[in-house]
């Protein structure tokens, strides 16, 4: 057996931007459970990413069969964690991505209760996998994802929850105006767009002629979780050109995001039972937990964080995929 990865001490991280994450992780699960119910919205924005990604088009044929039967989820949970980084050149914690399913590590601080079963409905289905295709081999699986989403289970998440977490939803609502058809509180809808980094479709050729020239400002994202699939500098630039080339619909697969440039510090590093130091970096997310019936919001809390750091040379940041430590944060004064 071997030990989960971590940071020997813990990192520096100042106060003020820990609270303004804190304080987003509310808003964001709402905005969650707002753009899930607006079934037209979500296959409208993935419609044209279907048609090059079998697995998002999968989900959204599950969701479309569920819209159909005008299928209600009355009670409807979410785990999600939104992931930040703070950019040293403009000195703003700036939001990588919004995860709804498969939000790892939760628990890993804290014992987990012992499961119980003898013949009982279930009444939770929570999905730690579930989010790659590779999670799903055969028709089996899939049968068994509809048979879940159409029993009154409590799923976390629900199939319209889980394609609100797609890079594609969350490009979409940095569009202008685009938040203000889900929340209604001005001042909420200004802290969602401080943290949102740039975000845009392969369709602004203006962006995808920049990201050409300098690839190293740019990240290049399919439709993909788990760490290991973003492409960065010179993969990013060649595949924007061999898209280019094909254009058609193959350029949905992917989003363009700006690149943020965290600040780099030595930091004792433990894997494998050896410690080392290395000029890392570091990446917060934090969790929101989310639960209502049809009548009100029963819970809507940031419920703790996950710190994760990683070697500054290294482009992706999974713990599970072998990229990252689990670190803690020391609040500082800036």
């Amino acid at each position: 057996m071997v030990h989960a990865p971590f940071s020997l001490l813990p990192t520096r991280f100042p106060a003020s931007f820990w609270k303004q994450a804190c304080e987003l992780a509310p808003i964001f699960n709402e905005l969650v459970d707002r753009v899930s119910l607006d079934g037209k919205f979500l296959q409208g924005s993935l419609s044209r990413t279907k048609q090059v990604d079998d697995f998002t088009a999968r989900l959204l044929e599950i969701h479309a069969k569920m819209m159909a039967v005008n299928k209600k989820e009355d009670i409807r949970l979410g785990l999600h964690r939104s992931d930040y980084m703070l950019d040293s050149e403009t000195n703003s914690l700036l939001q990588i991505e919004l995860n709804t399913i498969s939000t790892s590590f939760p628990g890993l601080g804290s014992l987990v209760s012992e499961l119980h079963r003898d013949g009982r409905p279930v009444a939770v289905v929570y999905f730690r996998a579930g989010y790659a295709p590779t999670d799903y081999p055969s028709e089996v699986e899939w049968s068994a994802r509809l048979l879940i989403e159409q029993s009154s289970a409590i799923k976390c998440p629900s199939i319209s929850y889980h394609l609100v977490g797609t890079k594609k939803i969350q490009q979409e609502l940095a569009k202008p105006s685009v938040l203000e058809r889900f929340l209604d509180n001005e001042e909420d809808i200004a802290k969602l767009r401080k943290c949102f980094a740039g975000l845009w479709s392969l369709d602004n050729e203006e962006i995808v002629k920049s990201a050409i020239e300098k690839p190293d400002l740019f990240v290049l994202k399919p439709q993909r979780e788990g760490g290991g699939n973003n492409l960065y500098g010179h993969d990013l630039r060649e595949t924007l050109i061999r898209l280019k080339n094909e254009q058609g619909e193959a350029l949905a697969a992917y989003i363009l995001m700006q690149r943020i440039f965290p600040r780099a510090s030595l930091t004792q590093l433990v894997q494998g039972g050896v410690c080392f130091e290395e000029l890392s970096i570091s990446e917060l997310g934090i969790f929101g937990s989310y639960l209502r019936n049809k009548d009100k919001v029963v819970i809507n809390n940031q419920c703790g964080y996950l710190m994760r750091t990683k070697v500054s040379s290294s482009n992706e940041g999974g713990v599970a995929a072998g990229f990252a430590v689990l670190d803690s944060i020391l609040l500082t004064d800036e």
